[in-house]
């Protein structure tokens, strides 16, 4: 079982004060290709898995915006860490239909 969950919005600069939903595209798209349990909300998504590879991905999905052109960005990161294990499923069940 995991052991965190950690929910990350991204805030992309845009060279040209466009539209940043391309951008976030990008970051979810690392995200997707991580291999990690998440789930895409309106103004954030959540991944699940173990810390450090959270962060790894935390840190690629930086990587991959500067690599599309993005001059800076900024991330809000809530992390709920739970040596014990955490999921999003035990943790939402009782708000699911």
């Amino acid at each position: 079982m995991a052991n965190t969950l950690l929910s990350i919005q991204v805030i992309p600069r845009t060279p040209d004060g466009g539209d940043s939903i391309p951008y976030v595209d990008e970051a979810i798209k690392v995200i997707q290709d991580s291999g990690v349990k998440y789930e895409v909300h309106a103004l954030e998504t959540t991944m699940e898995g173990e810390l450090p590879e959270l962060l790894r991905i935390v840190e690629r999905m930086h990587e991959a915006l500067v690599k599309a052109g993005s001059p800076s960005i900024i991330s809000q990161v809530k992390i709920a860490h739970h040596p014990q294990g955490i999921s999003m499923d035990k943790l939402t069940e009782k708000y699911r239909p």
